[in-house]
């Protein structure tokens, strides 16, 4: 596979992942009234939580050690996550009323879904990088069985 088709998968792997924890930090967050520190933080651990998760998962049932597939995961996957987390939170601190929109406001819902489709692009020139130096999630795709 290219390395354009491999960093289209990676950024859509990220953005699973990251998608998740960010929608469910963001939601519980706002449902529990904290601030925008606050539910940035949470969101953001929460997508590193469900973005090395994904990875982590398929590689401890192909039998990976819980050693090696910590350490794929983070080679893999921090550089990705954390760019689609910086794009993403950016995006929403810098949109006007975002962060204080509630749960049943279509600006939350549209403003996060933009901000993490906007963030898919940066994310995606990362993944390029890496996997055309032979890092990112390359090791991850090949660690468990995805053709490169």
């Amino acid at each position: 596979m290219d390395a354009n088709r491999l960093a289209a998968r990676a950024t859509n792997h990220c953005l699973t992942g990251c998608g998740i924890g960010e929608v469910l930090g963001m939601v519980l967050a706002t449902w529990w009234g904290w601030g925008n520190a606050a539910s940035i933080a949470l969101a953001v651990g929460l997508a590193f939580v469900f973005g090395y998760s994904l990875t982590l998962i398929p590689l401890l049932r192909a039998g990976t050690a819980l050693k090696a597939a910590l350490g794929i995961a983070l080679v893999a996957d921090t550089l990705s996550i954390a760019t689609m987390e910086i794009v993403d939170n950016a995006i929403l601190l810098l949109w006007p009323g975002a962060l204080d929109a509630y749960l049943d406001d279509a600006l939350f819902w549209i403003s996060l879904a933009i901000a993490l489709a906007v963030a898919w692009g940066p994310t995606f020139l990362v993944n390029r990088a890496l996997i055309s130096r032979g890092k990112g999630h390359a090791l991850a795709h090949g660690a468990h069985g995805h053709p490169h």
